[in-house]
């Protein structure tokens, strides 16, 4: 696999911040996107088996309509915990729903199924690695680069019903013409049930495999996480339609996807310093041309992810990367 160019932050002010725990039974970790205050927040869930916090805050219905940051986490629900880190930080910093006497972080959070690979089940992220990423991530640059593969949440991330190793990935995608200015990346944690989608009759035709794929694996527990963030200005609920667009970039790169052993989740932010251009053929088309680029950018960053993981050395006693014995 060719590892794609472009990372979630090409998109002006956002940060990442990523920490992780390999040895002593760990394999897990942490990955936190820092937008810029006043940053639009959507959320769409498409997975049977998710582990989240906060998603229905953002909700086009309700009060709050900005987030202060997105958590993304291995360690299954216990690992949400470390939105509480990331929520502390953000305090410190002031950032938050302004409220008497301080302000209320908006911290959404999901949370993938990593537990025990590293071989202690007890060995997860908590409040502490939360805070941690998130200070990475503040104290990151403009524009600095995201470490892919084995890295923060896509430590111990697997794909293939376990067999294979999974990872973060990220890229970005640049609109064309008027709207040239604005720019969606995506990140990814690959921690798939399925694997790389290879056409109806690649890898001997894998999509009529599932049981092969899946039986004996004796792990049936995964999820898909992702964030898309553009410059562009989105309203919430424009913002919500993109994650759910974005969806379509995670179909065409994964096979299966959204299932029931899936916690799929797209989180949008939307920093709003472009606005689109919709002079040439109109609002609707200029939302279509950006909702696309969403689909495409989160396929790319998820093969970027599984690409990456295979590109360094697996920590010993763990996961084999993918194309060493795929079906």
């Amino acid at each position: 696999m060719t590892i794609p160019a472009g990372s979630i932050t090409d998109v002006p002010g956002i940060k990442v911040g990523q920490v992780n725990r390999l040895g002593g039974g760990w394999l897990s970790g942490v990955t936190v996107v820092l937008p810029p205050p006043g940053t639009i927040g959507g959320v769409d869930v498409r997975g049977g088996g998710p582990g989240t916090h906060e998603t229905d805050a953002l909700s086009p219905t309700t009060l709050v309509s900005t987030v202060d940051a997105v958590v993304l986490t291995g360690g299954s629900a216990f690992g949400l915990a470390a939105a509480g880190g990331v929520q502390r930080w953000c305090e410190e910093q002031g950032r938050g729903f302004l409220v008497p006497g301080g302000v209320v972080p908006i911290v959404p959070a999901a949370a993938i199924f990593d537990l025990g690979r590293g071989g202690d089940f007890a060995a997860r992220p908590g409040e502490s690695m939360g805070y941690a990423a998130a200070a990475a991530a503040g104290a990151s640059a403009e524009g600095a680069g995201v470490d892919r593969g084995n890295a923060g949440a896509g430590t111990g991330a697997a794909i293939g019903a376990g067999r294979f190793k999974g990872g973060v990935g990220t890229a970005s995608v640049r609109l064309t013409g008027a709207n040239a200015g604005v720019v969606v990346g995506a990140l990814a944690v690959v921690n798939a049930a399925g694997l790389p989608w290879a056409g109806p009759n690649g890898a001997g035709g894998r999509a009529g495999r599932i049981g092969e794929i899946f039986g004996g694996a004796g792990e049936v527990l995964n999820t898909t996480l992702a964030v898309v963030a553009t410059n562009a200005a989105l309203t919430p609920a424009e913002a919500t339609r993109t994650a759910t667009a974005a969806h379509a970039g995670m179909a065409r790169a994964l096979e299966p996807v959204h299932t029931l052993a899936d916690g799929d989740t797209v989180f949008t932010l939307a920093t709003g310093s472009a606005v689109l251009d919709a002079s040439a053929f109109g609002p609707v088309a200029a939302m279509i041309e950006l909702q696309s680029a969403a689909a495409e950018a989160l396929r790319l960053a998820i093969a970027d992810g599984v690409a990456s993981a295979a590109a360094v050395e697996t920590p010993a006693g763990t996961l084999a990367p993918f194309g060493a014995g795929e079906p």
